[in-house]
């Protein structure tokens, strides 16, 4: 993590994430994000497995999202995820998509805390909840 508290993940553009022109096809961006997240969750010591074996399942509820320039086969990305607001069993994530430093995806992400069986809204678990807090400071 950097000392923003922003969680930095490497990603390499493979041919399967690219249309026939070589450029990553536009779900794939988001595909990259939901990585950093879950990458961002295991470094907190939590995994998407234990959270649902505990009875909670995280579910993206809003994304907005803008495309500003195209990434490419072969390319070296960043990708970034800051956690900007907490709630009861919301969450928002700030989300970057970057090549040499250059925005390419910009997202911001509500996360919703569900409960597994009913999938209502529930409180994040207190462990997590300690986890998120560094973050918003």
């Amino acid at each position: 993590m950097s000392s923003t508290g922003e969680f930095r993940l490497p990603v390499r553009v493979y041919i399967e994430d690219t249309d026939a022109g070589g450029i990553v096809y536009y779900v794939n961006y988001l595909k990259f994000m939901e990585r950093a997240r879950s990458e961002w969750l295991r470094r907190l010591g939590h995994t998407q497995r234990e959270l649902l074996a505990e009875g909670v399942q995280l579910v993206v509820h809003r994304l907005e999202c803008r495309y500003a320039r195209p990434a490419r086969l072969d390319d070296d990305l960043v990708v970034s995820a800051a956690v900007a607001e907490r709630g009861a069993s919301r969450a928002t994530f700030v989300q970057r998509v970057s090549r040499t430093g250059e925005p390419l995806c910009e997202a911001s992400v509500d996360i919703a805390c569900l409960d597994a069986q009913t999938l209502r809204p529930r409180r994040w678990p207190a462990a997590l909840a300690a986890a998120l807090t560094p973050e918003l400071r």
